[in-house]
């Protein structure tokens, strides 16, 4: 049987996605309660890290502890990776010696490259192209707050970066309506656009996209690496500020999420962030930390 991996959403299907979202619903209860169990005892989770992060390491190691298993935490300092051994060889050694392993690395190929040469599952935990995991948290964010997605309106406002890929990936799984305002010059794929045509529409003014949202993100304007970039980008998206004077034209129950860390004052309000009413934050942040419990789960099980 082949190995089952998550390099992008589209590695599971609409029913599978649904069952990762319930049980991460049911292993956050789980885990209030003390009553989560030991079901990764004995497992090991290999985690590369090529970018830095705050709450993709805490969420994948803690997680992991928290059902019994253990993590390893590599950088390029502390690896033959960062020294100019092969992928593909790297890859045959760590899954031999771990259960399960995540990469947060900048090219997608270097993800996929991993997997093909992987006995084990891989996660994509960010790549330049996607970021699924942070998806999974905000749809059981979503859910958790307004209940499901489906035939939802949901606006990006901002760079069409991975984490709006990922958007244009999930509103298919979850058979919601994207609408996306960027600056022109900073779309997502065209491919992506063009193969969800259906349900995604590109926009340039905000406010239209967020008109009548049920639920609406954005992110840095700047992502790592493209920090030499940060004046020309604010430049570029002078008007792209989530506020509340832009919120007032979506629906009146519509929920803000941010994958964090967030700039106040740039692309998101401080009051905005801030305002518990409207901004659920905190509670998508928290959750990376179930859903991908709930993914490591799910692939264990199916390899």
């Amino acid at each position: 049987m082949a190995v089952r991996h998550l390099l992008t959403l589209n590695d599971l299907s609409a029913d599978e996605l649904q069952q990762i979202i319930e049980r991460a619903i049911e292993l956050k209860t789980q885990h209030r309660q003390g009553s989560a169990g030991e079901s990764f005892k004995n497992k090991i989770l290999g985690m590369i890290f090529e970018k830095s992060s705050t709450r993709t390491r805490v969420s994948f190691e803690a997680g992991i502890a928290q059902l019994g298993g253990s993590a390893i935490f590599l950088s390029p300092r502390d690896t033959q990776l960062g020294r100019g051994e092969p992928i593909e060889d790297s890859a045959r050694v760590l899954s031999r010696m771990c259960d399960i392993i995540m990469i947060r690395t900048f090219g997608h190929d270097i993800i996929e490259r991993f997997a093909a040469y992987s006995k084990v599952p891989v996660i994509n935990a960010l790549t330049d192209d996607y970021h699924p995991c942070q998806l999974l948290a905000d749809i059981q964010t979503y859910t958790e707050h307004r209940g499901s997605p489906k035939g939802k309106t949901v606006a990006w406002v901002g760079d069409g970066n991975n984490m709006c890929h990922s958007y244009i990936n999930a509103a298919a799984l979850c058979d919601f309506k994207l609408n996306i305002a960027c600056p022109e010059g900073f779309d997502p794929k065209p491919e992506l656009l063009e193969q969800h045509a259906d349900r995604v529409t590109m926009m340039r003014d905000p406010s239209e996209a967020v008109a009548g949202a049920d639920w609406v993100v954005t992110d840095v304007w700047a992502s790592m690496g493209q920090e030499d970039e940060q004046k020309e980008r604010e430049n570029q998206f002078a008007g792209f500020q989530v506020n509340h004077e832009l919120m007032a034209n979506a629906n009146s129950d519509a929920v803000f999420m941010h994958c964090l860390p967030a700039h106040r004052g740039e692309e998101v309000s401080a009051e905005l962030l801030e305002d518990e009413q409207i901004s659920i934050v905190w509670d998508e942040a928290e959750n990376r930390l179930h859903a991908q419990k709930a993914l490591m789960e799910f692939l264990l099980q199916q390899n």
